[in-house]
């Protein structure tokens, strides 16, 4: 039984950066006749409350506790706002987000909660029990959190994670490539990525020697989504100087790809941050809709 989209959580996290995570939204929303669960994260206190042995008088820190918080609640007024013009501009019925689920099948849906800053772990919690979740990308990310959010999400969720391009994108999924290596990060992003794959136009499997390991390979992978029903093809990448994460995304923009799917952190995230990586270069540097798991 082919997976079903019908709870799409999506952490708001600025006011400035809304435009392309809330077009990959809709589109997702309308094609899965989804619910979209939208979260905001306040400001922690305790994170300015450690500069008190910093040499920080507590006058002082009190100061920017009182600052961070304010600014968290100008930042969840504009996020509401903004989230607000956007369900009515586009039609979309406005629900509570403790009556989630009562009224499926009756067309797309969406609620806003906010939560305080300490209830930061609630919003992995709840991508537990998301189909997938949907944040915007890391190059236009105004929180400084957006990247411990992202993380968190990937590595902590069990589910699939789905970032946002830069800009606003004209399609998302009528073309999708697949990075594949044979690991079981991937093996999770190629199920993942299925009903997306199932209304393509056309569908990729892109490897590269470097890239791969020990595993099935790309023409398995093509025999696998021809039993689902899907029909693809696959194209060698080689690295750009030396950057299998690089060749990646050149294949998928020779193939006119406006999404891409992948297994994230085979490597360690630390061995990552420090020597570079695929997963760290796709994030820092791609154009298109990317859907990842760990």
């Amino acid at each position: 039984m082919l997976i079903e989209i019908k709870n799409i959580l999506l952490p708001l996290t600025g006011a400035d950066d809304l435009d392309s995570v809330m077009s990959v939204a809709l589109d997702f929303a309308r094609r899965f006749n989804a619910h979209l669960s939208a979260v905001v994260v306040g400001s922690d206190p305790t994170e300015v409350a450690t500069l008190a042995g910093e040499g920080i008088s507590a006058g002082m820190v009190t100061e920017m506790i009182d600052a961070a918080a304010t600014e968290a609640h100008r930042r969840a007024i504009r996020i509401r706002h903004s989230f607000d013009t956007f369900v009515h501009q586009n039609g979309i019925r406005r629900v509570e987000a403790s009556k989630i689920g009562m009224t499926l099948g009756e067309g797309v849906s969406a609620s806003l909660e906010v939560l305080d800053g300490t209830e930061h772990d609630a919003l992995t919690w709840r991508s537990r029990l998301a189909d997938m979740t949907l944040v915007p990308n890391l190059i236009s990310a105004t929180d400084p959190r957006a990247s411990e959010t992202l993380h968190a999400i990937l590595f902590d969720s069990g589910r699939p994670l789905v970032i946002a391009p830069p800009i606003v994108p004209k399609t998302v999924g009528r073309r999708i490539a697949i990075a594949w290596n044979g690991t079981p990060e991937a093996s999770l992003a190629l199920r993942c990525i299925l009903p997306w794959a199932h209304t393509a136009e056309a569908v990729q499997v892109l490897t590269c020697q470097e890239y791969q390991r020990r595993g099935p390979t790309g023409d398995d992978v093509v025999r696998y989504l021809r039993m689902h029903g899907i029909s693809a093809t696959t194209q060698a990448c080689d690295p750009i100087s030396r950057d299998v994460g690089a060749g990646l995304l050149k294949g998928a923009e020779n193939f006119g790809a406006d999404m891409l799917s992948m297994g994230a952190y085979s490597h360690s995230r630390l061995r990552q941050m420090i020597l570079g990586g695929v997963t760290r270069h796709i994030l820092e540097n791609m154009k298109l809709t990317v859907l990842m798991s760990r």
